[in-house]
């Protein structure tokens, strides 16, 4: 796959959806650790998880794509 550098928008783009994952996460967390029913809770901490997840493959699609041809693998 050729290297492709990201626009200006692109990078605005994924910057929010980083930012709404990582708020999204955080939220679940706190809403997790405030909930007194446990099925409840696992299921915001699963919640939690999946926003993290999505956070670290966004940040991980930025760096790659931003990374020096001379640098890709």
């Amino acid at each position: 796959m050729p290297h492709q550098s990201l626009t200006d928008k692109d990078l605005l783009y994924l910057t929010e959806l980083l930012f709404f994952q990582l708020s999204s996460a955080k939220k679940c967390y706190h809403f997790a650790q405030e909930c007194s029913d446990q099925q409840v809770r696992d299921l915001l901490d699963k919640a939690g998880q999946m926003h993290q997840r999505h956070y670290k493959l966004l940040l991980q699609q930025v760096q790659f794509t931003n990374m020096p041809s001379n640098m890709m693998p």
